[in-house]
């Protein structure tokens, strides 16, 4: 008897695998409000992390010398030449956030984008706790979109519809 209500607990903390066969007991009203809510938080998350890649794109575009002397000086990118670095990173943040907002490649941006996250983090030598904070929420947010992709609201899920 306890078991079974442990169990019942499990599921309802989402710890076992019985509370995704309870989701089909739910009105279908509500399964489809649950779909649009769902697809409104991935195209939120994708929305929010790419601005904050674009915009630092653009910054680094505005202004290519300080940014090579960053790359110099202050970020030390493992295992490539700052130039390159510099390159590489400011193509990725102009590249990956416009693939990650119109859903197009959306799992690849969001990965692309999560190994820049970890790389900024790793270049540098300190890091204000609120610029950390500020990586580890990006970098949450990635994880989940990798997981579970860019949603309906995407071109990758329109094209899927159209198979």
């Amino acid at each position: 008897m306890k078991l079974n209500a442990l169990m019942k607990n499990a599921a309802w903390l989402g710890l076992t695998d019985a509370g995704v066969d309870d989701a089909a007991r739910l009105p279908a009203w509500l399964r489809a409000l649950l779909k649009q809510a769902q697809a409104l938080v991935l195209l939120g998350a994708r929305l929010y992390v790419a601005q904050v890649f674009w915009l630092s794109g653009l910054t680094k575009i505005r202004d290519w010398g300080t940014t090579l002397a960053l790359f110099q000086d202050e970020y030390h990118v493992p295992l490539l030449p700052p130039e390159l670095a510099a390159y590489l990173g400011t193509g990725g943040e102009l590249c990956l956030p416009v693939l990650l907002v119109l859903g197009l490649g959306g799992r690849f941006a969001a990965l692309g984008l999560s190994v820049m996250n970890v790389m900024a983090v790793l270049s540098l030598e300190e890091i204000a706790p609120a610029a950390l904070a500020g990586h580890q929420l990006w970098g949450a947010l990635l994880i989940g979109l990798a997981l579970w992709g860019p949603g309906r609201w995407s071109l990758d899920a329109w094209m899927a519809r159209r198979r």
